[in-house]
């Protein structure tokens, strides 16, 4: 393990290092630095902040992994009440690429109760092997037991790749997983590919505040993991032809199923249409509402669509309309046909949520607005306007 150590004979007594501790884990003693290991998180400020090198971090080393015993891609198949959810198939369809690139197997580990119908579902969308753990206590999802299970399962099986959703679950899930291992992660990943060159996994994701792409790759440990965005890559086409496959069943303990939390209840998300994630068509409004009550505008536009509610990150923030609709970076992305922005001005952290959708129109007063630059299609003008005149001519013309 790494750990820190204070020269006595060269530490001078400054107290630099005391005023860059940012955990108040060091104090003088006999002006010579003393450092409270219970407090101390190795962040190594103090390091830095020495004008003597008095303060030495001693990092861990690890033994070299011999990258030729990992195989195999793998796809977490995150499912809910027993239903495996739609990022799943993205994640299948852009591992299967990888996959036929490293000339290996794609595999889904698919960890639940009553679960084991959903496998021939995995192998018609392109896995060749599920590895399930099927086991009363794994019905709902709880972080401890589940990251557990899929450390193990890596350890015994040693894939050379790992992806899961960037989603509420995947995000709670995969870094505690790769922490067990001592490998790296990339987060919320929006392109994936194999360099030809070194074989390596390269992970891209928007960094900076969606400002740059940077490519990121895990180069001496394994397996490679990563979260992907919903909604930036295709599913993959089932294949009814394909329904079967090998199964690994996975024996479960109750070593395996600890955990120092319990599910008392679960509360489901309360949408208003349609999730936003889900929708073909989303009605996104901005600070151009100019308040919450405005909002009903798009509620009445969305209902006659069939589509579903969004919102940019500035309309959330004031309370206008929950959390549970905002597209964007922090927020979620969303790949529908139909992207109709409504008051939004176009930042571009509003805009990686959603600049994949097949087609974007944008409402806006101001014709010099950023939104104007991703869109196919711009209405200037007054929302106040142009809105309830595209509810009444929709009604109109969907009924006919």
């Amino acid at each position: 393990m790494a750990n820190i150590e204070v020269l006595k004979e060269t530490c001078i007594g400054c107290a630099k290092c005391i005023r860059a501790c940012p955990y108040d884990a060091i104090e003088m003693a006999d002006n010579v630095a003393e450092i409270d290991l219970k407090k101390c998180t190795l962040c190594g400020a103090c390091v830095e902040s020495c004008p003597v090198d008095a303060i030495v971090l001693h990092h861990a080393h690890r033994a070299a992994v011999d990258l030729n015993e990992y195989k195999e891609v793998w796809i977490f198949a995150e499912q809910r009440e027993g239903h495996v959810q739609g990022v799943v198939y993205e994640l299948l369809n852009a591992g299967k690429k990888l996959a036929n690139d490293r000339g290996t197997r794609l595999c889904a580990v698919l960890l639940g109760s009553g679960v084991a119908e959903q496998a021939g579902e995995l192998f018609m969308r392109g896995a060749d092997k599920v590895y399930l753990a099927d086991h009363p206590s794994l019905k709902d999802y709880n972080d401890e037991p589940y990251s557990r299970i899929l450390a193990k399962l890596a350890r015994q099986y040693k894939p050379e790749i790992v992806l899961c959703g960037a989603t509420a679950m995947g995000r709670s899930l995969i870094p505690r997983a790769a922490v067990m291992l001592q490998t790296g992660l990339t987060a919320d990943c929006t392109g994936l590919e194999i360099d030809p060159d070194s074989g390596h996994l390269l992970q891209t994701r928007p960094a900076f505040g969606g400002n740059i792409m940077a490519t990121i790759r895990c180069e001496n440990y394994r397996p490679q993991m990563a979260t992907v965005r919903h909604k930036v890559m295709d599913e993959a086409i089932p294949d009814t032809s394909r329904t079967e496959g090998e199964i690994i069943r996975v024996t479960v303990d109750e070593n395996d199923t600890a955990s120092r939390t319990r599910i008392l209840e679960v509360i489901k998300e309360v949408e208003e249409t349609i999730n936003i994630t889900e929708a073909d068509i989303i009605v996104a409004g901005g600070r151009g509402l100019k308040g919450p009550e405005n909002f009903e505008m798009l509620r009445e536009l969305a209902k006659v669509l069939d589509g579903a509610v969004g919102a940019s990150r500035a309309a959330v923030d004031a309370g206008w309309i929950g959390y549970s609709h905002q597209v964007g970076q922090t927020g979620k992305t969303v790949k529908p046909k139909i992207y109709i922005s409504v008051g939004i001005s176009g930042a571009i952290q509003h805009l990686v949520g959603m600049n994949s959708s097949d087609r974007i129109i944008a409402i806006n007063k101001n014709p010099d607005a950023p939104i104007f630059q991703a869109a196919d299609y711009g209405l200037v003008g007054d929302l106040f306007e142009i809105v309830p005149e595209l509810t009444r001519q929709f009604k109109t013309l969907l009924k006919k």
